[in-house]
């Protein structure tokens, strides 16, 4: 995970201290023992039509607020409706869940409230839709978040829950319709809404829809749009699971990006954080230790240790605890329902465990209790949608416990920043990308690796191409017209590998800005005159024929697959029935001979280019360019 999350993780604490398989059965929450002598008298009837948070009643005149809290002395219910006076909560029997009724609301009307604790903690609701953050709102514009709520400056302080009964209800018009792709054939573009546009919103970034669709993408990964703490946010230190970070819009603005996203034929797919949270969340603060900067022991969902394992961040998820689980699934079956997305892409996944790890080679080894957690929570998703919801798990994990969620039907991340990077840059000693190929992972679909070269999380490889390149006297890969057609290679051979792909945001124009510019998760520039530079709009005109073909031509899904991948002169070779297909590249900085056995002779039509060479025999014998790449077919494609 983030280095950058490990200061906010000190900066919070001290901010803290200063003021379709077998369906596995719902589990019960566990019985927690009472504190000792409670001041409350214990109500064991709990309403039938109460749930986690607010259930409204009585045609949303009245509302039904539930916390779940243990160990808890006393905790009233505090707000708008009643000017911020304490309205006591009742207590199960088994002193775990407090509640209360409260009646005469408008259900037109946005109420703010809170829950006081023990006559001391002020916290928002774990399960709200929206919340109200002093700090940083006044920072949210009216275009973005227009006639957002005011902060109820002068009643309280901290986070601020809201609840409505008559929430505008948005009107889906595209979603029935909407066929998820195949896995197979998914080209995921990974978007953070921050840096997309100026605007930073779900609107503006509705206004670019048709460069995505021009560019022949089909789904579309969100970055964290949970709240989270902060504006200005990679969005992987989360704080509330269940509303909508207000800064990059309203609820309806995201549901209506979405739905306009399935009436391009494109599934949206959502980052989702459930390894840890931050301490801005309610279920941290409830129970917090002050002096140690640490959860306490008792809490049902967090690990008194945050340094579990080497990538860890904020507040340790404890996937074991009931509790935990519940909350969790309550988040899945929420974001599913609510906004019907297409997928998630689990943040740090191989962090579900309890097992200690100090380092990777430890904490990537084969975890058996893991895997019954991640088998759980698939299950889970698929009893509530089982029609080709995708699970993206980012687990970097042995291989034979990635084998087991992949033929469970889950999807793992693989990167191929590395060595791709050292491809395009000319330094071939450690270039070997074959990684790539599913079968060298085990896995009995290729549909189950999604390969990249470039995510969020690494250094752009345009950047690196620039700056350390390989150079001889007549040829350098610090030359920008040079990078980018390097670029384009690296694109044919990632297209050529059977499975689903991923491209970070502007990859497909050389962003070249670094990832480390403005610190690490700061905000990056937005380049879009790169889509008015000839050979910048070159690689995205690359990017969109090599994914169509992906899409239009099943040879590119092939069981049949070899390569050489190794050297300076790599290929890929497909066989699907009668057509062959093969990607060649010399990513040396020299002029290189090559000899290949494309296994047979004749007419070979250059997809990219559109001309055509003939073999007098099987072999392919050619003086390659540095930099040269074709992409050759025994007969005619299908967008070719």
């Amino acid at each position: 995970m983030k280095r950058f999350y490990l200061v906010l993780l000190i900066l919070s604490v001290l901010a803290t201290a200063c003021k379709k398989g077998k369906v596995t059965p719902e589990p019960t929450r566990p019985v927690v023992p009472v504190t000792p002598n409670p001041p409350v008298t214990p109500d064991p009837v709990l309403p039938a039509a109460a749930k986690d948070g607010v259930v409204f009643i009585n045609n949303g005149t009245s509302a039904i607020v539930t916390l779940y809290a243990p160990y808890k002395k006393t905790i009233a219910l505090i707000g708008e409706f009643n000017d911020w006076k304490a309205l006591p909560m009742r207590n199960t029997a088994d002193g775990n869940v407090w509640w209360v009724q409260i009646d005469n609301l408008n259900p037109n009307t946005e109420y703010a409230y809170q829950f006081l604790v023990d006559e001391s903690l002020k916290v928002a609701d774990p399960y709200c839709e929206k919340i109200l953050d002093e700090s940083n709102d006044i920072h949210i514009d009216n275009t973005t978040y227009p006639s957002l709520k005011a902060y109820p400056k002068g009643k309280t302080t901290g986070i601020v829950s809201v609840m409505q009964a008559n929430q505008p209800a948005y009107t889906w018009k595209n979603t029935a319709g909407f066929t998820r792709p195949a896995k197979n054939n998914l080209v995921i573009y990974e978007l953070l809404i921050r840096d997309f546009t100026a605007e930073h919103n779900y609107a503006s970034t509705l206004q670019k829809l048709d460069y995505l669709v021009g560019l022949g993408i089909n789904a579309i990964e969100l970055m964290p749009v949970n709240e989270f703490e902060g504006n200005l946010s990679w969005g992987y230190n989360p704080s509330f699971y269940f509303a909508p970070d207000k800064y990059y819009g309203t609820k309806a603005a995201l549901q209506n990006f979405i739905d306009e996203c399935h009436g391009k034929g494109i599934a949206v797919i959502l980052d989702m954080v459930l390894n840890h949270s931050f301490g801005q969340s309610p279920m941290v603060q409830l129970y917090f230790d002050q002096p140690s900067g640490k959860p306490l022991a008792i809490s049902p969902w967090f690990n008194t240790r945050s340094d579990t394992h080497p990538y860890n961040v904020g507040y340790d998820f404890n996937h074991e605890s009931t509790a935990t689980k519940i909350f969790a699934k309550n988040v899945m079956k929420f974001w599913m329902q609510e906004y019907k997305i297409d997928g998630f892409r689990f943040d740090l996944s191989k962090g579900f465990t309890q097992k200690v790890s100090t380092d990777d080679a430890s904490f990537s080894a084969y975890d058996a209790s893991r895997v019954a957690i991640w088998n759980d929570y698939n299950n889970h998703i698929k009893s509530i949608d089982a029609n080709n919801f995708y699970v993206i798990l980012e687990h970097f994990a042995d291989a034979a416990e990635e084998k087991i969620l992949a033929d469970a039907g889950m999807m793992l991340w693989n990167g191929l920043n590395v060595n791709m990077n050292e491809a395009t840059m000319g330094w071939v000693s450690n270039s070997d990308f074959s990684w790539a190929f599913s079968a060298r992972h085990g896995f009995a679909r290729s549909e189950n690796l999604i390969n990249f070269i470039e995510s969020h999380d690494e250094e752009r490889t345009m950047y690196k191409n620039l700056n350390y390149g390989n150079v001889t006297t007549s040829y350098s890969v610090k030359n920008l017209t040079t990078a980018l057609k390097r670029e384009e290679m690296a694109a044919a051979f990632l297209f050529a590998v059977p499975g689903p792909k991923m491209i970070w945001q502007f990859e497909e124009l050389g962003y070249d800005i670094s990832i480390n510019y403005n610190g690490r998760t700061g905000n990056k520039p937005i380049h879009w005159e790169y889509f008015q530079q000839s050979e910048r709009k070159a690689l995205y005109d690359t990017y969109a024929k090599l994914i169509g073909l992906k899409k239009k031509n099943a040879i590119f899904n092939a069981t049949n697959a070899s390569y050489n991948l190794s050297g300076d002169i790599k290929y890929v070779k497909l066989v699907e029935g009668s057509n062959t297909v093969m990607v060649v590249g010399n990513f040396d900085v020299n002029n290189k001979n090559v000899s290949i056995d494309f296994g047979t002779s004749g007419l070979w039509y250059d997809v990219l280019s559109g001309g055509t060479i003939t073999l007098g025999t099987s072999i392919y014998n050619k003086m390659l360019a540095a930099g040269e790449y074709h992409v050759y077919s025994s007969a005619p494609l299908n967008g070719g």
